[in-house]
């Protein structure tokens, strides 16, 4: 389990196939930036702009995971060297700064728009129509790794779009100053609503 809470901005040094095969998947190493590893141990999970990794090598300064290809096929910003919002495995101990996040990614959203509103930026995601029951105002969802408020909510027959406030400090601290009108952008619906759903869909199974 994470918090979204970006602890660290790291860098993807290297990707190399894990066997020449179309459905391989690939090996990362992660310079870990200022993401401390003195207690990171094999077999640890670290997220990777949302997606929970395997740590299966490590140095002082940096980890390596491997990501199979439905990974890679469900994800963004995990196929080519790059910077990447990092966060090691929330402890009982942890205080939870975000919400409850699995580091599973539910689905990718595309930025709409991403401009200035006074001190803070709009960011404006159009998100898969089967998300779209998950999402509430002043709810919670993680994007690239990143745990933010829904400010608005708007659905069409298509989609689903959203508005999020980002405050510059989240701006300055996270991946997420790259965005740009057509980038995708990993989600993860808040975890939360996805059992509220399941269990309202059983009842009426059962009602039904």
């Amino acid at each position: 389990m994470f918090t979204g809470i970006v602890a660290a901005v790291g860098r993807i040094q290297s990707v190399t196939p894990l066997a020449q095969d179309a459905n391989a998947g690939v090996r990362l190493v992660i310079d870990a930036g200022g993401l401390p590893l003195a207690d990171v141990a094999l077999g640890d999970s670290i997220a990777l702009n949302g997606a929970c990794m395997t740590v299966v090598e490590k140095t002082a300064s940096s980890f390596t995971v491997d990501v199979s290809r439905e990974s890679l096929n469900c994800t963004v910003g995990l196929d080519a060297p790059g910077e990447v919002n990092l966060e090691k495995a929330l402890t009982l101990a942890d205080r939870l700064g975000g919400h409850l996040v699995s580091g599973h990614v539910d689905g990718l959203g595309s930025v709409h728009s991403f401009e200035p509103v006074g001190e803070s930026r709009e960011l404006i995601i159009d998100v898969p129509k089967a998300l779209s029951k998950y999402l509430a105002f002043k709810g919670s969802i993680v994007v690239n790794g990143v745990s933010l408020t829904v400010n608005r909510v708007t659905d069409t027959d298509s989609a689903c779009r959203i508005s999020i406030n980002l405050i510059p400090h989240t701006v300055a601290v996270t991946t997420l100053r790259h965005l740009h009108a057509g980038a995708k952008v990993n989600l993860e619906v808040d975890l939360i609503a996805r059992y509220v759903e399941r269990m309202l869909s059983v009842e009426g199974v059962r009602q039904g």
